[in-house]
């Protein structure tokens, strides 16, 4: 089963934490596509950080998505940012693998299912039912 929910927002974090708080389920909150060089390390960060205050008990990982930008994905490690994903192909993702351990971080490479939010008009419920059952939104 797939946990991981594309957040565009402050609003699609807190969704995806209460979701994940409320069924006592780890989730992955993943950046939109990009958005390293859209939002920011410091804004994504200061996001997550906002909702996971609101939401004490989620169990979650966040990771931000720096596109094809190995630049922005040394930032954003720079910036507190504990994992990250790059699409540049698996000789980048493992060097950059490397540098992200030796700060505590990751590389974030699964692939798979993702619930995105963009565009929902209830993320909260959205984010329940992907995390219950995810069949019920394809």
């Amino acid at each position: 089963m797939s946990n991981a929910i594309i957040i565009h927002n402050l609003e699609h974090a807190e969704a995806a934490l209460a979701a994940a708080e409320s069924l006592n389920t780890q989730v992955t909150v993943i950046s939109s596509p990009g958005a390293a060089a859209t939002l920011g390390a410091t804004v994504f960060r200061d996001i997550i950080a906002e909702a996971a205050q609101s939401h004490p008990g989620a169990r979650f990982q966040a990771v931000l998505d720096c596109g094809d930008e190995p630049g922005l994905a040394l930032g954003a490690l720079r910036h507190g940012i504990k994992a990250v994903r790059i699409s540049n192909g698996p000789e980048l993702s493992e060097k950059l693998a490397d540098i992200a351990e030796q700060r505590g971080a990751s590389v974030y490479t699964e692939s798979g299912d993702e619930l995105d939010l963009n565009g929902m008009s209830n993320p909260a419920a959205a984010c329940r039912a992907w995390l219950t059952d995810p069949e019920l939104l394809q």
